[in-house]
Parts: C-alpha cells; sequence; structure tokens
C-alpha cells in the first residue's frame, strides 16, 4: 500500500510539474517596449514587427562591447548573404547610442537597427529571458516565434527556418 501511495504522489507531481513552453507569440509587455531607431525616434516592438510582416526576421540581441557578438559577426553576414530574403533587425544592448551607432559603423553591420532603451531587464529583455548575447531569434512572415533562443548564427535550427 505504501509503494502505491508514492506512485501515486510521484505521478501527481510528474503531470502537475508542466516544463515552461517556448512561447510562440510574444507578449504585449514585450510588443508594447520602445527601442530608438537611428534618427532617435521612439519605436514600439510592435511596429518593428508590423513594418516586417510578411517577412521572415532573424532577430540579432548584441552589443559592440559584447566580444562573443563581434565574433559572431562573420556567421551574421554568411547568414545574410545565403538568406537574401529574410529581414535581418539587430537590437543592441549598448550602453549609448554614440558607441551603438559607431559599432554598426566599425563592424559594418548591415539591417535594421534599434536601441534597446529599457536594456536587459525590461519588458522585451524579460519576455526573451535574456541572460546572454549574443542572442538570435527567428519570427516567421505571420510574426510568430519560430525560434525562441539560439547563441550562434550558425545554429543548425536557424538555417533550417530559413531554407
Amino acid at each position: 500500500m505504501k509503494k502505491i501511495k508514492y506512485i501515486l504522489i510521484f505521478f501527481l507531481t510528474f503531470i502537475s510539474c508542466k516544463a515552461q513552453e517556448t512561447p510562440k507569440v510574444f507578449s504585449e509587455a514585450a510588443l508594447n517596449d520602445t527601442f530608438l531607431n537611428l534618427d532617435g525616434s521612439s519605436i514600439p516592438f510592435k511596429t518593428i514587427l508590423d513594418a516586417n510582416k510578411g517577412k521572415t526576421i532573424v532577430v540579432d540581441i548584441w552589443a559592440s562591447w559584447c566580444g562573443d557578438c563581434i565574433k559572431g559577426m562573420p556567421k551574421v553576414k554568411a547568414l545574410q548573404k545565403q538568406y537574401k530574403d529574410a529581414e535581418y533587425v539587430f537590437l543592441s544592448l549598448d550602453k549609448t547610442q554614440d558607441a551603438w551607432k559607431k559599432g554598426i559603423e566599425k563592424y559594418e553591420v548591415k539591417g535594421q537597427h534599434y536601441f534597446m532603451e529599457s536594456g536587459w531587464k525590461g519588458p522585451f529583455g524579460e519576455f526573451v529571458h535574456l541572460d546572454w548575447i549574443p542572442r538570435y531569434m527567428v519570427i516567421d512572415k505571420k510574426g510568430n516565434i519560430k525560434l525562441f533562443k539560439a547563441i550562434e548564427a550558425d545554429d543548425k535550427k536557424i538555417t533550417s527556418i530559413l531554407k
């Protein structure tokens, strides 16, 4: 009888502990988080997605001070060369807008550029559980999240979605 009780407790614990699912859509808070574009205007993330509706989007969260981000740029450029139909959206965690703009120029980063005003702990950063950069995401043509997290631009999950 005692064995059955433990098995029952284990079973109930197992079925009640649902693993955290990977989000397929952005939260309202993430969609409403604001970013700065290159001319200094504030823009909600949902407007960035709307501007790219009907296109596959590769999101690259990076910073010019991040060694792993800079080391990964050749992989990003190779991805851009191979998958020209995708849009590449770069979200910067640089400490200043000046450093961000200089980084874009210095590393010849091609794509759409936005500065993350709210940083790591803002609504967008919290939603994506931002704990490391570079961080890559892939958004499909309807605005759904197809890949929530990759830390290498040559991750096979990215290329399989872009094919």
